[in-house]
C-alpha cells in the first residue's frame, strides 16, 4: 500500500519534469525513506523514449541528492549535537563518545560518507553522524556527490536499457544491487590495509 501511494505521488510529481525529480530526490535523500528506484528508473525510461534528457535526469537526481544530503547534515549540526550533549547520557552517548565519533569522522569521514551513499537503507542516515561529528563540508559534499551520482546514474541507465521488461529489471536491480555491496566491502578492507600499513610504517 506505501508503495502504491509512492507511485502515485511519483506520477504526480512527474508531470513537473525535472524539478519534480528534484523534489523527488531531495525527499529521499534525507529522512524520509522513499526508494529512488521508483524515481529514477522510470524517468531513465522516458529518456530512451526521448521524452526527458538524460544528462538533466541525473543532474535533477545528484541536486536533489545533494539538497537532501544537506538538510540531514545540518540539522545534525545544529541540533542533534546539542540534544545530545543535553540528553544523550540517558542513552548512554557520553561526551566521550561524540569525541569518538569526531576522531573517526576526521580520519575516515569520506570513505565512510563515499560507501554509505551506495548502501540501500544507510544511504539517507549517513549524513547524520557528519553532521553530528561536524564533517568538514566540502569533503562531505564531494563524496556524497560521488557516490549519489553512481546510484542516480546506474538507476537511470537501467531504466534507459531495459525500463519496460518488469521481470528483467527486477533481476539486474537485484544483481546489480548485490554487485556493489561485494565491490564496496572490497574497498572496505582495501582502505583497512591501507590504513594498517600507515600505522605499521
Amino acid at each position: 500500500m506505501i508503495r502504491e501511494l509512492a507511485q502515485d505521488l511519483v506520477d504526480v510529481i512527474f508531470d513537473w519534469g525535472y524539478l519534480g525529480i528534484f523534489l523527488l530526490m531531495v525527499v529521499e535523500s534525507s529522512f524520509i525513506p522513499f526508494p529512488s528506484e521508483i524515481i529514477l528508473i522510470p524517468a531513465g525510461y522516458l529518456a530512451s523514449q526521448g521524452t526527458m534528457n538524460l544528462g538533466m535526469i541525473i543532474g535533477s537526481a545528484l541536486g536533489g541528492s545533494l539538497v537532501g544530503a544537506f538538510i540531514n547534515y545540518f540539522l545534525a549540526l545544529l541540533l542533534g549535537r546539542k540534544i545530545l550533549q543535553k540528553y544523550g547520557k540517558y542513552f548512554f552517548i557520553s561526551e566521550n563518545s561524540l569525541h569518538k565519533m569526531d576522531t573517526y569522522f576526521a580520519k575516515h569521514g569520506a570513505i565512510s560518507t563515499f560507501i554509505g551513499r551506495l548502501i540501500p537503507g544507510i544511504r539517507q542516515l549517513i549524513s547524520i553522524p557528519a553532521g553530528l561529528s561536524r564533517m568538514n563540508l566540502a569533503v562531505f559534499t564531494t563524496y556524497t556527490a560521488l557516490g549519489a551520482g553512481i546510484w542516480a546514474l546506474i538507476l537511470t541507465m537501467l531504466g534507459y536499457f531495459i525500463g519496460e521488461n518488469e521481470a528483467l529489471l527486477a533481476a539486474y536491480l537485484k544483481q546489480i544491487t548485490i554487485l556493489v555491496l561485494v565491490l564496496l566491502l572490497l574497498l572496505g578492507l582495501w582502505y583497512t590495509y591501507v590504513q594498517k600499513n600507515k600505522k605499521e610504517n
